[in-house]
């Protein structure tokens, strides 16, 4: 099983966790992350996020990001194709990164992609049969996994 992250997934476990949703989503986020450890997952990154986690501003979060990144097993180059298929993406209504980390996702060969941005999960929701690739918020997509 492979898993692409999106930025927003990465933060999460750094997030307000007085919000049940948040913390929810956080513990779901550290399960995913203890499968990749013990190797049972892979986890697929890229340039996108790498530079989207370079933008954070608090020195502190963005350390615990760099580190967490880390620990992507494969990383996917961001090159003209992507550019491309980032491209048709946004005529769908995705905006640029997300649909950057959508082709990423693609061209990496994920079979999910994950993201607690709701906003993009709707959208997505009604465009899902033009994507390469599964998109799905990582709570949801892990209790299917485990069968909960």
């Amino acid at each position: 099983m492979k898993i692409y992250f999106d930025v927003c997934c990465l933060n999460r476990p750094y997030d307000d966790q007085t919000q049940d949703r948040i913390h929810l989503e956080a513990e779901a986020i550290i399960g995913i992350l203890r499968h990749i450890e013990l190797n049972e997952w892979i986890w697929v990154s890229s340039g996108v996020v790498n530079y989207e986690i370079s933008k954070t501003q608090n020195y502190e979060r963005k350390g615990r990001l760099e580190s967490l990144a880390r620990w992507a097993s494969e990383f996917v180059e961001v090159n003209e194709d992507i550019f491309i298929r980032a491209k048709k993406i946004q005529e769908f209504g995705i905006k640029e990164y997300d649909a950057l980390h959508i082709a990423c996702g693609e061209y990496g060969r994920a079979d999910v992609f994950l993201s607690t941005d709701d906003k993009l999960l709707r959208i997505v929701g009604k465009n899902i049969e033009k994507l390469n690739i599964k998109v799905t918020n990582p709570l949801i997509w892990l209790q299917k996994m485990v069968k909960l």
